[in-house]
């Protein structure tokens, strides 16, 4: 689960992490008041869930309050587009007000899991205000980094070699070692899978601020975690992700034109390399799960269809756990309340009760395309999308 950088530094805060001051708002005609309150020099900021916002016009600095409400105006209701939002963008709905401050240096500091290490990684660069990637790519050793026990958490040492590697001295070295260990407490606490600060400010009086603020959590936690879940903002998610989640539903929608509907997060995978295997590209991931309902097959179906990209549709299940006849009931029943299917669906079927699942595939008034094995189904599904196979 992502949450806006206003919602992070709320967070961030109250583990004890500095930020500038900062309000948030949807109208225009409270900006200028909030930029007097912070001096009357301020940043107006987008909120939407990606980075890349001040390349695209998201970020922007005011030197009075009346050119702060300005921008802002032009700011809120834009459609914005960065580099993690493709080429639609997102709109903007709200923006941070946020006290402008005097900066000396940009760093980049940020945890996440290291899954081969099985703990908790901080990362920090001297070239904050950069992508990580980027930095990653053209100078690997640029990075600093340093793995820490998740049931003793941070200790001192380690926060220490973090700040000597960033090249900090002094009381900014003791301030940063101070909000590297909040930030490692935050992490651990909101069962967090990246908590990102980028850039981390050094004002020009040694001051160290999270300038920018990032958290994301990992989804099956969030039980634990109401007042975060609650953070969620549904505008910024995919419509049809938004509603696979209400049933329960692995989906992710991806650019391809084929979509995919498959018991098994394994499976899945493997099914969307076929489909590229023969040219065709996927439209998603959808594991409808092992012991997947005739109730939630259908559910699953009504979403991929709704897809406007979609030109096909590939139906790949084995029947281990589900029974291939309860998904085919599944899939018949959902194309019979839609009632105006016509897009080519094609269904390959193994495993337990697979006679049972093929017969009423046969029976149904819907014309499926019946593939043999997984070799079969990409071909025909790639080929009745447009492809070449």
């Amino acid at each position: 689960m992502k949450i806006h950088e206003y919602q992070a530094k709320e967070i961030l805060r109250s583990h004890g992490v500095p930020t500038p001051r900062g309000r948030v708002t949807s109208d225009v005609a409270d900006v200028p008041e909030i930029c007097r309150e912070f001096g009357g020099r301020c940043v107006v900021k987008a909120q939407i869930h990606a980075g890349g916002r001040g390349k695209g016009g998201g970020v922007k600095l005011a030197n009075s309050p009346e050119e702060a409400g300005r921008l802002a105006g032009e700011i809120l209701g834009m459609q914005l587009v960065t580099h993690q939002t493709g080429p639609g963008g997102q709109e903007v709905r709200t923006v941070l007000i946020e006290e402008a401050v005097d900066i000396d240096r940009e760093l980049y500091l940020a945890i996440t899991l290291d899954r081969a290490a099985r703990k908790p990684m901080i990362m920090a660069s001297l070239q904050g205000g950069m992508d990580i990637e980027e930095v990653a790519e053209k100078d690997p050793d640029a990075i600093v980094r340093q793995h820490f026990d998740p049931h003793l958490g941070l200790l001192p040492f380690q926060a220490r070699s973090i700040t000597d590697g960033l090249r900090l001295e002094g009381t900014t070295a003791r301030q940063a070692q101070k909000l590297i260990s909040h930030l490692a407490k935050a992490y651990m606490a909101t069962d967090a899978s990246l908590a990102e600060i980028n850039p981390l400010l050094i004002t020009g009086d040694g001051d160290v601020i999270a300038l920018d603020a990032k958290m994301n959590f990992d989804d099956n936690a969030m039980f634990r975690h109401r007042d975060i879940a609650d953070m969620r903002d549904l505008h910024e998610e995919n419509p049809l992700e938004v509603r696979a989640s209400e049933y329960h539903l692995n989906y992710i929608k991806l650019d391809g034109n084929i979509a995919c509907m498959v018991n098994g997060a394994g499976l899945a995978m493997g099914t969307m390399d076929i489909i590229k295997l023969y040219g065709g590209e996927p439209a998603n991931f959808l594991d409808v799960g092992g012991s997947a309902s005739q109730e939630a097959v259908k559910n699953a179906f009504q979403i991929l269809v709704d897809d406007p990209a979609v030109e096909a549709v590939l139906i790949n299940i084995f029947g281990g756990i589900a029974r291939t006849d309860r998904i085919a009931r599944g899939v018949v029943g959902a194309i019979q309340e839609l009632g105006d299917v016509t897009l080519p669906v094609v269904v390959r079927l193994e495993g337990t009760n697979v006679e049972q699942g093929r017969q009423i595939l046969a029976d149904a008034d819907f014309d499926f395309i019946v593939a043999t094995d997984m070799d079969d189904a990409a071909k025909k599904v790639v080929a009745a999308a447009g492809g070449d196979s």
